[in-house]
């Protein structure tokens, strides 16, 4: 990990940019709050520039309640290389989309596994890196992005202590089998009318995850509808399991 750049925002949190490998990625820190912190893992759908001001956001939330949050670009997606089987993938599916057909199971399998199969080692080599600099500490949360990499991550890296899960993306039938050995608590945000997404495919992946502690917060609206109390009880769900 190589540190880029450092600015202070208006609110007193620390950003700072950094490369992991060819992966452009950021890291947020409390300026009022002295370490070690716990972190927060910010995911998201790809596309870093893009998602930035909604990544910012979030992070000042959790800044707000003493936590460093960092996240990374996504294989395949800003200036990444493409991978150009999922892009082939992800043309089967607005096809599909377009066609007002189902997204069938292959096209998902090939949208959704390689970049899981990608961006976890990657989300494990950040992890590596932010908990060696000073400041930061555990325990370490996950929250938001694409469900299957979530899903992935809290089976592989012991270290995530707790997830927020935003239930908003496809997934491969192969995961439902990895939710299974899921055992961290779990906070599941469902949009119930969340147009890109199969709603009952969400609710057979909340009923496979394993852990004893899971909740489902779901609420009326799109995609991109999520009502600021939800986002709320997020931050409390954190709350109670990183401090």
């Amino acid at each position: 990990m190589h540190l880029t750049s450092e600015r202070r925002l208006d609110d007193g949190v620390i950003e700072h940019t950094f490369t992991l490998g060819d992966a452009p990625g950021v890291l947020w820190t409390p300026g009022s709050v002295s370490g070690p912190v716990p972190l927060i893992l910010l995911g998201h759908p790809g596309g870093l520039g893009r998602m930035q001001p909604r990544l910012e956001g979030r992070a000042r939330s959790a800044a707000a309640d003493g936590f460093a949050s960092a996240t990374v670009e996504l294989p395949g997606s800003g200036d990444r290389p493409r991978i150009p089987a999922v892009e082939e993938a992800r043309a089967d599916m607005r096809r599909a989309l377009a066609a007002g057909e189902p997204v069938g199971g292959d096209i998902v399998d090939r949208l959704v596994l390689p970049l899981v199969d990608r961006a976890v080692p990657e989300w494990q080599a950040a992890l590596d890196a932010l908990l060696a600099l000073p400041g930061i500490g555990g325990p370490v949360g996950y929250s938001g992005g694409v469900i299957s990499i979530g899903t992935r991550l809290a089976v592989a890296e012991p270290r995530i202590a707790a997830a927020v899960l935003f239930a908003g993306s496809f997934v491969p039938r192969a995961m439902f089998e990895e939710a299974r050995r899921v055992t961290v608590p779990l906070h599941v945000l469902l949009q119930w009318d969340d147009e890109g997404n199969d709603r009952q495919a969400a609710l057979d992946l909340f009923d496979a995850f394993g852990s004893k502690e899971k909740t489902l917060h779901a609420n009326m609206g799109g995609h991109t509808g999520v009502p600021q109390f939800a986002g709320d009880a997020a931050a409390r769900f954190f709350v109670r399991h990183l401090k």
